[in-house]
């Protein structure tokens, strides 16, 4: 369970991270947008209370929830793992989601999602924002595709965003 929580972690940071059955053969160092990362460092969670639901496959973390790996944290109220067999399917965070990373910022969102099979990393919210260094990003729902490392972002009305996703990029100052 420890490993799926991380894999969200890495996920909502808008930076593309393998599951370990679909790490290089390499083994434990990853190439991404967060940099290369040993995804074999321990993972500490931390949460207030924890409850397993063996019926339904499901943990969940709740009140205060920490999840870190090396220099990667996230925060939120609830996480919870669903699993088959098993191995992690979705992993959902909801309450004030933040996601810090050193080399690809800080993302803010409501609700995270992480559909594992699918690699995929959903952040939602009225006001999802991506800020790193002296750029940010925002709109209603940023998704990362892990494996071809493509973040995508959208403002929909029906969320409380205006239609259109806004940006602001400092020439030199960001990176």
């Amino acid at each position: 369970m420890k490993r799926a929580a991380l894999y969200f972690v890495l996920l909502c940071a808008a930076a593309p991270v393998y599951a370990a059955d679909a790490a290089p053969a390499s083994g434990n160092k990853t190439n991404s947008l967060l940099g290369q990362r040993n995804t074999n460092q321990p993972i500490d969670i931390a949460a207030d209370k924890v409850s397993a639901d063996l019926g339904a496959k499901t943990v969940t973390y709740s009140g205060n929830v920490i999840v870190t790996q090396g220099g990667i944290k996230m925060h939120a109220d609830a996480m919870k793992v669903n699993t088959d067999n098993g191995k992690a399917q979705t992993i959902q965070a909801n309450g004030n989601v933040v996601v810090d990373a050193p080399n690809s910022g800080t993302a803010t969102g409501e609700t995270g999602t992480y559909d594992v099979p699918n690699h995929l990393v959903t952040l939602t919210g009225h006001h999802v924002v991506l800020v790193h260094n002296k750029d940010v990003s925002s709109g209603t729902k940023l998704t990362v595709n892990l494996v071809t490392n493509v973040a995508t972002f959208v403002s929909d009305k029906a969320q409380g965003g205006n239609g259109r996703v806004q940006g602001t990029f400092t020439p030199g100052g960001g990176n």
